[in-house]
């Protein structure tokens, strides 16, 4: 069986890959040839998805346009938290009070100058909408903002709370917007504009079809490389191969399988007509079990399915090779993650053995049964996702050697969102949020019901008990009892078994040879469009 399965794939992925070098090879060469005649001054970018709103103390709009046109104080770098809009910062000794001191030169683009007076309003907005927000602990944690200055801002929280400076560089929500965007002093309901104080001006938007940032002449840091970036919407992944083929777009950059899938993505590596590129392993690919659900609950059950996925060959044979197997739902190299937990590697003997005691018995149309019911349970998937289509197929064949029923169900992102925020699912797809939001921001999120993770684990029967530590996690001070407790969190939810982990992730991009200074930021959902440029033929 594992055999035919894995022979069947390798067969796909050549064929799917002599198909993309014969399209690609087979067309006109001349696109390539006469695509740059000069350096470039338009960076044309192909995404599956709309900017939408991009309002940054929202969700609703996609991360890496907020991220050009909106900043913070503070930046997260591959080395720390660095410097942004304040030069520097104090922290009490009692760990509750940053004192910012801000940058005098800095204005907004449609000319308000920033200052400790903007500050305070945009946090005052965000705290505003403090339900909206509470999944991020230190917005609940805010206790008071202070103008101490012109040009010096104070932030009081009510404990110290260790990740203050991370989650203040996050892409959102604590981004700067002009005082002209509010509305009532208010962002909450919407704004009025989108004016930020980055390198990037939005200055023009069709919905659904494109978006043109135009380069800010008067930042006041090291200005883009480029006059322009064309944020161009297609929301088919082959519509994007052909249209990287005929020489309108020049980028492709996305986290997971947004943009093409992996097999693609490896057709064009071996191609070589263009350059890819692949970030460090920055988050977690993994299935969500619900322990709310009738089958599911039952934790041989959740175990049995450890068992039964063949990584290795999901690795190999769906991600080519791209991504290492995940023994675990952090990665080791996560802070606070380098733990020893049992790793439930591949055994379809032992997977059958905990069916067994669980009193699923197996039938002879190859499905098991207790009680007349079959062992059938749904699996979700964002159907936007080149990846997680083919990942949800595999993962139907090995359930199926162990007897278990996988109704692999498709949808659009949003009825995925509606679903995990409902817990109306017995399986689904699940991806953490990476650098540099793991492992604090993505497990302060567990204690939210609009999360799939706090859905699933919410039948779990310490679950109050997670909850509290969590909380606890997030305001103690002494580094040896946070390790501790962060230990004792992924231990129990590791032996629970809520997570099937599967792979780390990672971000790749795909261009044209001449575009240079394609980089990864920390975050998987930024693309640093400014350091990019076109060198000359």
């Amino acid at each position: 069986m594992r055999e035919d399965k894995m022979g069947f794939k390798k067969l796909r992925v050549t064929a799917l890959s002599a198909i993309m070098c014969f399209s690609l090879v087979g067309c006109s060469s001349k696109t390539q040839d006469t695509q740059v005649k000069g350096a470039k001054d338009e960076i044309v970018y192909a995404s599956t998805k709309d900017i939408r709103d991009i309002n940054p103390h929202l969700y609703s709009g996609e991360m890496a346009a907020q991220n050009m046109v909106f900043e913070s104080l503070v930046k997260n770098t591959d080395n720390g938290v660095e410097p942004w809009l304040a030069k520097s910062w104090d922290i009490s000794d009692n760990g509750c009070e940053y004192t910012f001191y801000l940058r005098d030169d800095v204005k907004f683009t449609d000319g308000e100058v920033f200052n400790a007076e903007v500050v305070k309003m945009n946090f005052d907005a965000i705290i505003e909408n403090v339900e909206r927000h509470n999944w991020l602990d230190l917005v609940n944690e805010i206790k008071s903002t202070e103008v101490v200055d012109e040009y010096v801002f104070k932030l009081t929280l009510a404990h110290p709370y260790y990740p203050t400076l991370e989650e203040l560089a996050l892409t959102r929500p604590f981004r700067m917007l002009s005082p002209n965007c509010f509305i009532n002093g208010s962002t909450k309901d919407g704004i009025n504009g989108y004016i930020g104080t980055g390198p990037w001006i939005l200055s023009e938007h069709k919905e659904n079809q494109y978006a043109i940032f135009t380069a800010n002449k008067d930042y006041y840091g090291e200005k883009s490389k480029t006059s322009s970036i064309k944020w161009k919407v297609m929301t088919d992944h082959q519509t994007i191969l052909l249209a990287l083929e005929k020489g309108e777009i020049d980028l492709i950059f996305g986290s997971d399988g947004d943009m093409i899938d992996l097999d693609s993505f490896k057709a064009l590596e071996e191609q070589g007509k263009y350059i890819t590129e692949m970030s460090d392993p920055v988050a977690s690919r993994a299935i969500l079990l619900n322990s709310n659900k009738e089958i599911t609950s039952d934790l041989k059950v959740r175990e049995a399915l450890q068992y039964a996925v063949d990584k290795e060959t999901i690795a190999q044979g769906v991600l080519n090779g791209t991504e290492t197997v995940a023994d675990t739902l952090m990665s080791k190299t996560v802070p606070y993650c380098d733990l020893n937990l049992e790793a439930r590697r591949y055994n379809v003997e032992k997977a059958n053995e905990l069916l067994e005691k669980s009193g699923w018995k197996m039938s002879s149309d190859g499905y098991r049964y207790k009680n007349d019911k079959k062992c059938s349970i749904e699996l979700y998937y964002n159907c936007d996702n080149a990846q997680e289509g083919t990942i949800s197929e595999y993962l139907q064949s090995d359930f199926k050697a162990v007897g278990v029923e996988l109704k692999v169900i498709g949808e659009e992102k949003q009825s995925f969102l509606d679903r995990q925020k409902s817990g109306e699912f017995d399986v689904q797809y699940s991806l953490s949020w990476g650098t540099p939001y793991d492992p604090q921001s993505y497990v302060s999120s567990f204690r939210t019901p609009a999360h799939g993770d706090y859905q699933a684990q919410s039948g779990l029967e310490n679950k109050a008990w997670l909850d509290e530590t969590i909380t606890n996690l997030m305001i103690e001070v002494d580094e040896s009892i946070r390790t501790q407790m962060y230990s004792d969190i992924f231990t129990y939810i590791h032996e629970q078994a809520i997570y099937i982990p599967l792979t780390y992730s990672r971000t790749k991009a795909v261009h044209v040879p001449n575009l240079k200074g394609v980089e990864f930021n920390p975050s998987q959902y930024e693309i640093p469009f400014e350091k990019m440029y076109f060198e000359e033929n």
